[in-house]
């Protein structure tokens, strides 16, 4: 049929099996666009006038017989050694083709110059295995003595659309902490950013550069090394004591969306490719630590690890960390758990060797009984907790004035508090998780303990003494703010609401309390994660 035929090289293909039409002018093959040149040591096919394409292997001029060398050729020619008939030739790249694993050649005779073709099948048959193991051999000896190549970066770039999120610096969350304190946001401190995993920023925290919550932007990690573990490639040891709950690296890489994921992933399978770096961050944004990342992406897996993934925001987009969560001794290979899910039907092997190691990536480690809990029992046991859970319902009216409409909710477990913006002197709404002013000591903002049961105002342990007493009316603990005469005016409205304050869920143990009458003065307590006024 009709051939399309290369300019610098014998390739010539029908252009339907490229899926192609018919250039006009000339026509380069992919290996020629790409510059592949054939190289000493190949085996090829030759074309020589009309002699049929005979196996060959090309030779460097050096290694040739002295006379062979002083034969005419041009720049750009090369001898070939011909199996079979042991003979010797210049040839240059439009004549020779390359060799593959498994070819055959044309039909030959049983006498004659067919004798020769099939012993020289033969020959270039055993020499190409040859120097492929020899080539393997020596390609799997560079591997053991470095990692396999990749370009080291210090943040993840992002690739094609994907964008990387940026906070306007009014949006940032302010902590609690001061500048006088001892290691200000720190891991053993109450800073309310590191309790919700979002990081400080040294121009809205109050310890400023002081402040230990920026490991991330600082990258403060821990002294590792690449090591070759036994049996699992290459991994990432400890050179110091690493305390439970330290960030010890951050996952980076590049940033692909749900596309080019599968589309790297079909390249890897059509090319025996077996190691992957993908980790998902969002529905949109995936990090691929393959051909772009740190040391974190020789981080092997582990069923029973030493370090999870952890996700954070810092200066409004989300990244994630990797933090220990035991105590890691010094020359302790760094673990975590890949929660891999597996495309096909052929799984990993799991060679993590750990005690309830489970046999494959993906699949969950085995219990203290040394069995694997199976899917179906899993989703049963995950449908009855959810059930017997409920879904929190958050109340239709705010906590501060009683009145309906468009309310902002508080995001704490089990807290079904609302709020009008105006209430809480807002002008806009918080920024990412937000807490309501119920869960945050009027006189210092940390954690709350006592709550009055009438309005927003609570205290913390150190402040609780004589804020709160018992209102008469119904005996429940409330601020100064209320009078006995405010609790007779409005017990009507309290038993009203009294079949809701019981269906309603408790927080930290205590009943959802009444709101505040409506006309009765009192201080508005702000948010502690609020956004700037405009």
């Amino acid at each position: 049929g009709q051939l399309l035929c290369c300019e610098s090289c014998p390739a010539a293909f029908h252009p339907d099996c490229l899926n192609i039409a018919m250039p006009d002018g000339s026509w380069f093959c992919n290996d020629c666009r790409a510059g592949k040149k054939p190289k000493y040591r190949d085996i090829i096919w030759v074309k020589l006038g009309t002699y049929r394409w005979w196996p060959a292997e090309i030779h460097h001029p050096k290694n040739v017989p002295t006379n062979i060398q002083h034969l005419r050729h041009e720049i750009g020619e090369f001898p070939v050694f011909f199996f079979g008939s042991k003979d010797y030739f210049w040839t240059h790249q439009g004549r020779v083709f390359p060799y593959m694993e498994g070819d055959r050649g044309s039909k030959y005779q049983k006498n004659g110059i067919g004798r020769v073709f099939k012993n020289a099948l033969l020959e270039a048959e055993a020499r190409f295995k040859e120097i492929k193991m020899k080539r393997e051999a020596k390609e799997a000896q560079e591997n053991s003595r470095k990692p396999p190549p990749y370009k080291f970066i210090k943040v993840n770039k992002p690739f094609g659309k994907v964008q990387v999120y940026t906070a306007d610096i009014s949006e940032i969350p302010k902590c609690n902490c001061k500048l006088t304190d001892d290691r200000p946001c720190g891991f053993e401190s109450e800073c309310l950013n590191r309790m919700l995993q979002y990081e400080c920023h040294p121009q809205v925290c109050p310890s400023g550069e002081r402040c230990c919550n920026q490991d991330f932007t600082k990258r403060l990690y821990p002294d590792t090394k690449i090591i070759k573990t036994p049996g699992k490639g290459w991994g990432l040891i400890a050179l110091r004591d690493i305390k439970k709950g330290e960030f010890v690296n951050e996952y980076i890489g590049e940033l692909i969306d749900e596309e080019e994921c599968r589309a790297r992933i079909k390249y890897a399978h059509e090319n025996n490719i077996t190691d992957f770096y993908m980790l998902t961050i969002d529905k949109d944004r995936i990090i691929d630590a393959g051909p772009k990342g740190n040391y974190s992406r020789f981080m092997n897996h582990s069923c029973q690890p030493n370090c999870e993934t952890q996700k954070w925001t810092v200066n409004g987009d989300t990244r994630v960390g990797l933090f220990a969560i035991c105590d890691v001794p010094a020359g302790t290979e760094l673990t975590f758990n890949y929660n891999l899910d597996c495309l096909g039907n052929e799984k990993t092997i799991c060679r993590c060797g750990a005690p309830n190691c489970s046999g494959f990536l993906g699949d969950r480690p085995k219990n203290s009984n040394g069995h694997t809990e199976t899917k179906g029992k899993r989703l049963r046991r995950k449908y009855r907790r959810r059930k017997s859970e409920g879904k929190k319902k958050s109340e239709d009216e705010c906590f501060r004035c009683g009145d309906g409409g468009q309310l902002v909710l508080c995001d704490k477990k089990n807290c079904t508090k609302a709020y009008h913006l105006s209430c809480l002197n807002l002008t806009k709404r918080p920024f990412g998780r937000w807490d309501c002013p119920w869960h945050h000591c009027d006189v210092c903002g940390k954690n709350s303990e006592a709550f009055c049961q009438l309005c927003p105002n609570s205290f913390c342990r150190a402040h609780q003494e004589g804020a709160l007493r018992p209102w008469p009316p119904t005996g429940e603990l409330c601020c100064a703010e209320h009078d006995e005469t405010e609790g007779t005016a409005n017990q009507a409205r309290i038993v009203n609401s009294e079949t809701n304050v019981a269906a309603a869920t408790t927080v930290a143990g205590r009943p959802k309390g009444c709101r505040k009458p409506e006309g009765a003065e009192s201080k508005t307590k702000g948010s502690k994660r609020k956004a700037t006024e405009a």
